[in-house]
């Protein structure tokens, strides 16, 4: 049976490091295999230095802009979803009917736009509606409810902001 302490590379697998700089007497003794003199031979290159020429680290340009931490993201749905949910015989159409068909993730917000033909009468409920889907549910009998926003109609609880997050 093998044990843990039999085990070792194949042979020829590994190769010993050079070590340099151990005395004159030794192969890579004295210089090291870095020559003679010169900035080559001394350890003072800092990383990313391109001998005087301005570093691409500095030629890069910066970031631009902010992120907007009371950005409010809705889950996109549009009117051939809800086709497609009202072909299925679902007559009322809410969020939690969107969620059970995995149109929608579970904590987000709703948006419903106008890509697409409706034929149903259906009524839609929603946060948010865009005007060509309001005027195609209307146009087609149905009704479009809008429900209030989880934290109210006003901005949303700031993320990642450490001032307002108290």
């Amino acid at each position: 049976m093998i044990k843990l302490h039999d085990l070792a590379p194949a042979a020829g697998a590994t190769k010993r490091e050079k070590r340099v700089g151990r005395g004159t007497a030794g192969r890579g003794g004295k210089t090291a295999g870095r020559g003679t003199k010169g900035q080559g031979a001394r350890d003072t290159i800092p990383a990313g230095f391109e001998g005087g020429q301005l570093p691409l680290v500095q030629r890069i340009p910066k970031l631009k802009g902010f992120k907007n931490p009371f950005r409010v993201e809705y889950n996109v749905v549009n009117l051939d979803d809800i086709e497609a949910l009202a072909s299925k015989g679902e007559v009322v159409i809410d969020i939690e009917v969107l969620k059970a068909y995995g149109l929608v993730s579970k904590n987000g917000l709703v948006k419903v736009l106008g890509s697409g033909k409706l034929n149903t009468g259906v009524t839609v409920s929603a946060h948010a509606f865009s005007e060509s889907a309001q005027s195609a549910i209307a146009a087609t009998g149905g009704s479009a409810i809008k429900v209030d926003l989880p934290f109210g109609n006003g901005r949303p609880p700031a993320k990642g902001n450490a001032i307002t997050n108290r």
